[in-house]
């Protein structure tokens, strides 16, 4: 029987579909220079201090942009920086209807996801019923990060919730590991499988 008052969801390949080649699309079909862009900026250590908040845009990208080739590859790296968000998140389908069945349920709603500073500026634009969530928490905003247990910790005392009440829903094995060894459930999704989650937190 499911027990827990509240189900707390990351964002990226759980309530939406991310892909970081979208926007390098936009610009080029050169299957060399996506890779590139692909490597560079969106696998960079730049992009994880952004999602930990402990460097700005700005910053990031003079780092970023320093390890490209040409200033034609710059350029492109500088676009896809600046537009990524705009492209690369798409609500994935059937997680509005499964929010909306556990909000008429009863059971509380909340977001935890590695985010950077400028999701809480878009992500009402991406996510599936955005408009029904009692809470959401993005990484950038607390200087934390899955999996250390702070950023768990910080979660709980601000929206003051119980560990033990909560269960979470990432794609990341380790990521459910760090919400279990501060008490909550969890349970590792793999995207697209609605089916599987639906079984899981008992809904029709």
């Amino acid at each position: 029987m499911f027990t827990f008052k509240n189900v707390v969801f990351d964002m990226g390949n759980v309530l939406v579909n991310y892909d970081p080649d979208l926007v390098t699309r936009q610009y080029t079909d050169d299957p060399e220079l996506i890779r590139e862009v692909h490597n560079v900026l969106f696998c960079s250590q730049e992009w994880l201090k952004l999602d930990a908040g402990l460097i700005t845009e700005e910053s990031a990208l003079r780092s970023v942009l320093k390890r490209f080739r040409t200033e034609e590859d710059r350029s492109l790296a500088a676009k896809c920086f600046w537009d990524w968000d705009k492209y690369n998140m798409h609500p994935a389908p059937g997680m509005a209807e499964i929010i909306q069945e556990l909000k008429a349920r009863g059971n509380g709603v909340y977001v935890l996801s590695n985010a950077s500073i400028r999701l809480p500026k878009v992500y009402r634009r991406v996510m599936p019923a955005a408009e029904l969530y009692d809470g959401v928490f993005f990484s950038a905003e607390y200087r934390c990060i899955k999996p250390q247990a702070m950023i768990y910790e910080t979660f709980l005392k601000q929206f003051r919730l119980k560990a033990g009440d909560c269960f979470f829903i990432d794609d990341l094995p380790e990521n459910i590991e760090g919400a279990k060894a501060v008490g909550m459930g969890g349970f590792c999704y793999t995207p697209g499988r609605t089916d599987e989650l639906r079984r899981i937190l008992e809904l029709p």
